[in-house]
């Protein structure tokens, strides 16, 4: 493995983004693509590969790694004229936000940051058209290059936040929110959008804590940890297996599918005591059978077919 390789396997993964972000023409999609194939070719690194991805994949995405490794470097003063230009073109940006042309609105900001580098402002503007594209990735490095310039901003933290949520990375979101409002305590939407990451990520560790109890135990559309802290479900297993009649079936069952070479006999066997379990099941607990039809949303026999119901309490 050559940096060389990984360099080349960066950009394939940079064009691909570019191209599924479906923001370009036919013909400049067409032409990422035709650009991508030259250079799987003339490196042979082949990025759809599952053993090259893990082999040659990097941490960060090659847009992170610019901004990262250009974030010092400071772009020459601009001058009168071009500030006052520059200022025109987030004028324009703003108004082109107004009426939700944001793709408009991104050019103007991307121009007006040509022509004058060292202004947050700009950064941040275009954070939020990034965002409202769903460029959210975008929106996050444009927030880094407005704080890069202005450590105090605090729309910006706010912004980066935003992005963050839009990426469901609700932790780093909380973090710039807290930075938010430390350089501006009496923001109401910051306090806001800090409490509503903080109960995203409550619900994901709820969620999570839930996912892992009941692991392996859910199959089919079944909920097998429900079934087996169920008392009358494990009553009737339990009396089920007592029964000599289920036992020596399912004697017969083991047995015809060891004899079986090609496992047909097995099968059937499996089949016919399926049957029959459920049969007995039907006629010991017919409430709990309709539980069990309702978990695999499978609708319950017609009227004529129920047993009497139950006794009202």
């Amino acid at each position: 493995m050559s940096d060389r390789d990984r360099l080349v396997f960066s950009i394939l993964e940079f064009l691909q983004e570019q191209i599924q972000l479906g923001q370009l023409s036919g013909d400049a999609a067409e032409s990422l693509e035709v650009a991508a194939q030259c250079l799987e070719t003339a490196f042979d690194v082949r990025s759809s590969d599952p053993e090259t991805t893990s082999r040659l994949k990097v941490s960060q995405s090659l847009l992170a790694i610019f901004a990262e490794a250009t974030k010092q470097e400071k772009p020459k003063a601009p001058t009168t004229e071009q500030k006052a230009e520059a200022e025109r073109l987030k004028n324009a940006g703003n108004e082109a936000m107004k009426v939700e042309n944001y793709t408009e609105a991104l050019e103007y900001y991307t121009r007006a940051i040509v022509l004058d580098g060292n202004n947050a402002v700009f950064y941040c503007n275009r954070a939020a058209a990034h965002s409202k594209l769903d460029q959210h990735q975008k929106a996050v490095l444009d927030c880094q290059k407005a704080v890069d310039h202005d450590s105090a901003y605090s729309k910006a933290y706010g912004r980066m936040g935003l992005a963050y949520t839009g990426l469901n990375q609700h932790d780093e979101a909380r973090e710039c929110y807290g930075k938010a409002i430390a350089l501006d305590p009496d923001n109401a939407s910051y306090h806001n959008n800090l409490r509503i990451a903080e109960e995203k990520l409550r619900e994901a560790n709820i969620s999570g804590v839930g996912a892992g109890a009941g692991a392996g135990l859910n199959f089919g559309g079944l909920d097998f940890g429900s079934m087996l802290s169920n008392p009358a479900m494990m009553q009737m297993a339990t009396q089920m297996m007592g029964n000599p009649q289920v036992q020596n079936m399912m004697t017969n069952l083991m047995s015809g599918a060891s004899g079986s070479a090609d496992g047909s006999q097995g099968l059937g066997g499996l089949l016919q005591a399926g049957q029959q379990l459920a049969s007995q099941m039907q006629q010991q607990n017919p409430e709990l059978v309709d539980q069990l039809r309702q978990q695999m949303g499978q609708p319950a026999p017609r009227s004529e077919d129920q047993g009497d119901p139950p006794n009202p309490n």
